[in-house]
């Protein structure tokens, strides 16, 4: 979608995946190939506010692991870490509860599109506050032109579709 959510952004949008349940295990089945491939050994799949929490727990499921958030600030309960971070488009501050990783816990972090890599960066920068060992970012869609996987050195990043 041109133009969405502001002038010069092209949207690509995800829901033509959630609509078609053929395409949405494709999409599972994908993932779980690569990261039983990849890694020996996941304790946590944490997706981001809000469209990794569509991917995330689906994931967690077929890999028999939990499933944690990061969502936006204000929205969890209890004690909480937050990061500031930019978009291509604005500024928000992401948010995980203290107690969602353990020290040393193999995390996972999943979301829909990495453009920047704000979000991600965000996440990353939080679950290392909470000393968690960041094995990959996985997304559905990268925009390679705008160079997100750059910004989230020495983190692997991987993709299912490159524009």
């Amino acid at each position: 979608f041109v133009d969405f959510p502001r002038e010069g952004i092209v949207f690509r949008d995800i829901c033509p995946i959630l609509k078609d349940p053929a395409a949405l295990s494709a999409v599972i089945d994908l993932f779980e190939e690569h990261v039983r491939r990849n890694h020996q050994h996941v304790d946590l799949i944490a997706g981001l506010d809000a469209r990794g929490f569509l991917f995330g727990p689906l994931l967690a499921q077929r890999l028999g692991v939990g499933f944690v958030q990061v969502r936006k600030k204000g929205k969890l309960p209890g004690p909480t870490a937050s990061v500031a971070y930019e978009l291509e488009y604005g500024k928000a501050e992401a948010e995980i509860q203290k107690d969602a990783v353990a020290p040393g816990q193999k995390v996972l972090i999943i979301d829909d599109l990495l453009a920047t890599g704000g979000t991600l960066y965000a996440a990353c920068e939080l679950l290392k506050t909470l000393q968690a060992e960041i094995l990959e970012c996985v997304v559905i869609i990268e925009l390679k032109e705008l160079r997100g996987a750059d910004r989230l050195q020495p983190h692997a990043v991987f993709s299912l579709l490159q524009f």
